[in-house]
C-alpha cells in the first residue's frame, strides 16, 4: 500500500495539485477533487497539498493588494477591471462586514464560487483587517472548505464526476 501511495505522488502531480490549489479561480475546490479521481492520492495528502497550496497566495494578497491595486487603478483598463471586481467583492463582503474575523472565516469556508481564499483576502484588505487576524481567519476557513470538499470528493459528490485517470 505505501508503495502505490510513493507511485501517484509524483513530483509533476504535487505541482498540479499545489498550482491548482494556489489559482484564484479553482482553488482547493479544483485541487482536492483532482488529487483523489485524477492522481489517485490518498485523501490526506490530497488535503495537505490543497492547504498548503491554497494559503501561499493570502499572505501576499494581505501585504501587496494595495500597493499593486494603486498604480494599476491609474491606467485605463486595469481601472475599470479593478473597480467592478472591487464592488462586486464588497457586495460579496456583507457577513465580513458584519461579523469580522468570524464572518472572514465563514466566508472561505463556503466551498462556492466567488468565496474562498482569494476572494476572503481581498475583502479583508477592502474592509482594513488586521493581517494577523485575516491570516487566521482565512487559514481556519480553508480547513473547512478542505474538510467539506474532501468529504464531498469521497463520497463521489466531486463537481469533475468519477473521473479515473
Amino acid at each position: 500500500m505505501f508503495s502505490e501511495e510513493l507511485v501517484s505522488l509524483t513530483f509533476s502531480n504535487v505541482l498540479v495539485v499545489l498550482a491548482l490549489a494556489a489559482s484564484p479561480i479553482s482553488e482547493l475546490r479544483g485541487a482536492i477533487p483532482v488529487a483523489i479521481t485524477v492522481f489517485h492520492f490518498p485523501w490526506y495528502y490530497a488535503f495537505l497539498l490543497a492547504v498548503i497550496g491554497n494559503l501561499l497566495p493570502v499572505p501576499f494578497i494581505l501585504l501587496f493588494l494595495d500597493a499593486f491595486s494603486k498604480p494599476l487603478g491609474k491606467i485605463g483598463i486595469f481601472e475599470r477591471m479593478l473597480q467592478w471586481f472591487f464592488k462586486h467583492t464588497r457586495r460579496r463582503g456583507k457577513i465580513i462586514e458584519r461579523y469580522e474575523r468570524i464572518g472572514l472565516a465563514l466566508f472561505v469556508a463556503i466551498p462556492l464560487p466567488i468565496t474562498g481564499a482569494w476572494t476572503g483576502s481581498v475583502v479583508a484588505v477592502l474592509f482594513g483587517l488586521r493581517f494577523k487576524h485575516a491570516l487566521l481567519s482565512i487559514f481556519i476557513g480553508i480547513l473547512i472548505a478542505g474538510t467539506i470538499v474532501t468529504c464531498a470528493t469521497l463520497l463521489g459528490w466531486s463537481i469533475f464526476g468519477s473521473w479515473k485517470a
